[in-house]
């Protein structure tokens, strides 16, 4: 009984195994003259998301509220004779 808690105290204090590196994505074009690879990072989405993601959702939040302005005059305005 006495090891097992060991064992587990030892486990613990380990705690988590590093994970190890991403491989990164390869994608290779070829012709008869030219041969090209290229190597992407998997960490590039995540960057990717940061960066881009707030002004896609402030560029969509801005549509969606001049269509809502848009429609509200529209409605508002009496049919001409």
């Amino acid at each position: 009984m006495n090891q097992r808690k060991d064992n587990y105290r030892a486990a613990l204090q380990r705690g988590q195994a590093d994970p190890g590196p991403r491989t990164p994505n390869v994608t290779t074009l070829s012709s008869r003259y030219v041969r090209i690879t290229i190597e992407l990072d998997p960490d590039v989405q995540r960057s990717l998301d940061r960066w881009v993601a707030p002004p896609v959702a402030l560029l969509t939040n801005t549509g969606a509220a001049a269509v809502r302005v848009l429609t509200a005059v529209v409605a508002r305005t009496p049919p001409g004779p």
